[in-house]
């Protein structure tokens, strides 16, 4: 199962929306304090409509605490500061993909430790970053693609007509 981490994440509807696509998609969800919110908030209850009970999703009280409790985790650091792009790794099956918070993205000083793992989404130049949950969905499902989408439904079905 991958696992998408967020570290101090500020908006509660791109939580929501994100922990929506870590349900669709089979994934874990990984928070470090300080959140700019409260878990019952309900912005964030609205953007992840139905889905926040199935959420399977832990609460660290800073990356030392997340770092303790998975230890020997493959972390893949997503920021706009990596030389590679997200596409250039291969990503393993319990693979963990840190986001940072909105304003600031991963501090630098996370970033060091990373660098052959830290990957970026290509964008203009003049684009400072694209939103979050945006960025997680764009990720997390080439992880998922590289692997074959397992266990994930691959075909639909019309819902009046047949194809």
């Amino acid at each position: 199962m991958l696992n998408i981490v967020l570290h101090e994440p500020e908006m509660p509807a791109n939580t929501g929306n994100i922990g929506r696509t870590c349900v669709a998609a089979g994934a874990r969800l990984h928070l470090i304090e300080p959140l700019g919110f409260q878990i019952n908030e309900k912005q964030l209850k609205r953007a992840g409509l139905d889905y926040w009970d199935k959420l399977d999703v832990t609460i660290y009280d800073d990356f030392n605490d997340f770092l303790e409790k998975n230890p020997g985790a493959k972390i893949y650091m997503a920021t706009t500061k990596s030389k590679q792009k997200y596409t250039d790794v291969n990503y393993e099956e319990d693979a963990y993909i840190m986001f940072g918070k909105e304003s600031a993205g991963i501090p630098e000083e996370i970033l060091l430790d990373y660098k052959e793992t830290a990957v970026r989404i290509p964008m203009f130049p003049e684009i400072r970053s694209l939103n979050l949950a945006n960025s997680v969905a764009i990720v997390l499902y080439e992880a998922l693609r590289q692997q074959g989408f397992p266990e994930l439904e691959t075909k639909g079905q019309l819902h009046h007509y047949e194809w």
